[in-house]
């Protein structure tokens, strides 16, 4: 019985220590959030973070704000690449990491990470210059449209074929024998049928010849039309029409640029687009404004602070938006600053700050 006592008042006086100490490891970790030793790493490109005094970035003055609210003091430290602030933030050389850090599968294994301040996506940009000659009448060269046309020939040396065979014997004058003669003249009462020209040069005089009009008639009554309205629609639009690409398949054996490394490389391959890679977003716009390219597929976000910063070059970024991430602030695995965090994310986004920010460096998305 004494035993079991002394077991007893053990095992409160190790629940008592256990509290304390774990009281006084919160309280610890409550005072950094309070003091000057909060380190933050930043790493990424703009416009989400800037290496300068003059800027700060999106994602920077978004924490800048939390971090004022709650009177949060902290000190600064740039990496290189998202990666190695990610091996620093693992090996407790910072608190957390902000910029443009992408959101994955593989990422969230290891770290922890706020709700996303930021949906960013490949984006696609062209030029805004009005098509030229050749752009204008490089439809009618297309191999579609040449398939078509050549479809057409053949239907109508079979409807003239027939027509020749049906009249020839009963009308040589105007379905001579010798074949090519024949079916030419064939094809020409075929075209003018169709056409509802009627000169009245050439008629089928026997009934086989006559019903094979008729049947040919009621063919060209159904089918001319959305024909001709199709060739009408082709020629508006290419005269009309601009260089500005808004969807993916517009970019189908065309040539396209993005920067080496990037993700848009697949996908760019995967719509059966040719592939320009360069080491840099200037480097691929200049080739689109020297016509060398037909588009640049990149980063979204980086696009349109790309178009903000240059309107005298008449880019055009389209609306369309694929392979979406969100970009949020990266902590290590065992954490307890998500929960405010979180909550003050929302609160900016409530209140329209974050898209405040946003629209000052992207422009207003329309």
């Amino acid at each position: 019985m004494k035993k079991q006592v002394q077991n007893y008042f053990l095992s409160i006086l190790f629940l008592l220590l256990s509290t304390l100490s774990v009281s006084a490891q919160l309280q610890e970790i409550d005072t950094t959030l309070t003091t000057n030793s909060l380190k933050v790493g930043i790493a990424g490109s703009q416009p989400f973070v800037f290496n300068n005094e003059d800027q700060d970035g999106i994602a920077l003055e978004i924490w800048d704000r939390i971090a004022n609210k709650q009177e949060w003091d902290y000190e600064l430290k740039s990496f290189s690449s998202i990666e190695t602030g990610l091996q620093q933030l693992n090996s407790n050389q910072i608190d957390m990491l902000i910029g443009p850090v992408s959101i994955t599968s593989k990422r969230v294994k290891g770290y922890k990470f706020t709700q996303p301040f930021y949906q960013s996506s490949l984006g696609i940009a062209s030029r805004k210059d009005e098509n030229g000659l050749w752009q204008r009448i490089k439809p009618f060269f297309s191999i579609e449209l040449l398939l078509a046309v050549s479809g057409f020939l053949l239907i109508l040396a079979v409807v003239g074929t027939l027509l020749w065979l049906a009249e020839r014997h009963e009308s040589p004058d105007q379905f001579p024998k010798d074949p090519v003669k024949g079916i030419g003249n064939g094809m020409w009462l075929a075209i003018v049928t169709m056409s509802t020209t009627g000169y009245g040069d050439m008629a089928p005089i026997t009934l086989k010849g006559r019903v094979i009009a008729g049947i040919w008639m009621v063919i060209t009554l159904i089918f001319a039309g959305s024909m001709i309205a199709g060739i009408a629609s082709t020629l508006t639009l290419s005269g009309l029409g601009t260089s500005t690409i808004d969807k993916i398949e517009e970019i189908s054996g065309k040539n396209t640029a993005t920067i080496t490394g990037s993700p848009a490389i697949a996908f760019i391959k995967e719509h059966k687009a040719k592939v320009t890679q360069v080491s840099s977003l200037p480097e691929a716009m200049q080739l689109l404004k020297d016509k060398k390219v037909d588009a640049v597929v990149y980063d979204r976000p980086q696009l349109l602070y790309y178009q903000v910063n240059h309107p005298e070059e008449e880019i055009y970024v389209a609306k369309a938006e694929y392979y979406k991430q969100g970009y949020g602030f990266a902590f290590p695995e065992y954490t307890n600053r998500l929960s405010t965090i979180n909550l003050k994310l929302l609160e900016l986004a409530e209140e329209q700050e974050i898209q405040e920010i946003v629209d000052r460096y992207l422009g207003k998305d329309d």
